[in-house]
């Protein structure tokens, strides 16, 4: 299955050169490659991406603006912030906004697909760097009530999950079966009432 893929960045260079190594790889589509948030918002609804590679730092509106304009439209697309600068607040206020991924630019492209890729999947890929610089930010804040209803085991694996961990990771680190993982996730989702990984991040970490 083609995955369709807009880019929205302001610097042409690297807007030009992410449109042609994705335009350039199988399996992937781009539907279009946007030099700001304004233009965005009119012409992604015309062919909606999977998944939107957005530039945190945009003129005029900015990026975690138009997420949140993007995701009133359409709830269900996934967006990856992208960022040259590692902004604690700003990451989190992305992911308020319903960023499903974060990645620093200097980012390899082969990595960037693999993210792309995993996202659909329903994984949140975050550069380690970024997410070590998530946990630092909210570390001292309180957890939300809801997560005193979390197992010891639970906790341990929503906590791998906020440190950027795919569930292979968490299921090695915790020798555990990717199968009894992915069921430990089942019961974190339904606890804390979230849909995604990301929001279950969301909500441990900052709420």
């Amino acid at each position: 299955m083609t995955i369709k893929v807009a880019i929205v960045e302001d610097d042409s260079g690297i807007r030009d050169g992410m449109h042609a190594w994705i335009k350039g790889t199988a399996g992937f589509r781009c539907t279009g490659a946007y030099p700001n948030a304004e233009m965005a918002l009119k012409f992604i609804p015309c062919d909606w991406p999977d998944v939107v590679l957005m530039d945190i730092n945009l003129p005029r509106m900015s990026g975690i603006d138009c997420v949140t304009r993007l995701k009133e439209l359409k709830p269900e697309l996934h967006v990856i912030m992208l960022t040259v600068y590692v902004d604690s607040e700003k990451i989190f206020q992305s992911l308020q906004a319903g960023a499903s991924g974060y990645l620093i630019k200097q980012t390899p492209p082969a990595e960037i697909l693999e993210a792309i890729t995993d996202i659909q999947r329903g994984g949140a890929p975050m550069s380690h760097m970024i997410a070590l610089k998530v946990v630092q930010y909210f570390q001292r804040r309180k957890a939300p009530n809801e997560t005193d209803e979390l197992s010891k085991r639970e906790t341990e694996i929503l906590t791998l999950l906020a440190q950027g961990r795919q569930n292979k990771e968490i299921a090695e680190s915790l020798s555990l079966s990717v199968l009894t993982v992915r069921s430990y996730i089942k019961n974190i989702y339904e606890k804390l009432h979230v849909r995604s990984r990301t929001e279950a991040v969301v909500k441990f970490l900052g709420q």
